[in-house]
């Protein structure tokens, strides 16, 4: 089953079960892969789904750093639950070990020695775990980590 079919499938069974916070949540993963689909011209696979998700969760935790300044815990808390939610379609995130090793290959198959080749190492990571759960800030701390 495709990502998509099991979020079409999850949104029957939240409004089944009348709840409302999963079924904005998946409405807005799925007008956002529409969206995507429109700008792309193309169908999308569980990757780009995954990526789509991915950024949802970015956003949402960047308003729940702002809510926290603002002494907002409620809708701190609102969007804590949708990350929540999106975070369980996403395929389970890769720990710091496995991130580390996937930079230092990276560094050793591109030949990386300076910080001027961060791009190249970056490029070539970001393609090694395409599809995983990662975080590119995490990933390119670590990168600038190693080649300094």
């Amino acid at each position: 089953m495709s990502l998509f079919d099991r979020l079409s499938e999850d949104l029957k069974q939240a409004m089944k079960s009348k709840d409302q916070l999963r079924m904005d949540v998946i409405r807005m993963i799925k007008a956002a892969a529409l969206n995507k689909e429109i700008e792309l011209k193309k169908d999308l696979d569980d990757a780009d789904l995954s990526r789509i998700m991915t950024t949802l969760i970015k956003q949402r935790k960047e308003s729940v750093e702002q809510y926290q300044k603002a002494k907002r815990d409620d809708l701190a808390g609102k969007e804590l639950k949708e990350i929540a939610i999106i975070e369980a379609y996403l395929p389970k995130a890769l720990s710091a070990d496995e991130i580390a090793q996937a930079v230092s290959a990276a560094i050793q198959e591109t030949g990386a020695t300076s910080p001027k080749d961060m791009g190249t190492v970056m490029k070539a990571v970001m393609a090694k775990l395409a599809g995983q759960t990662v975080d590119g800030k995490q990933i390119s701390d670590l990168v600038r980590a190693k080649l300094t």
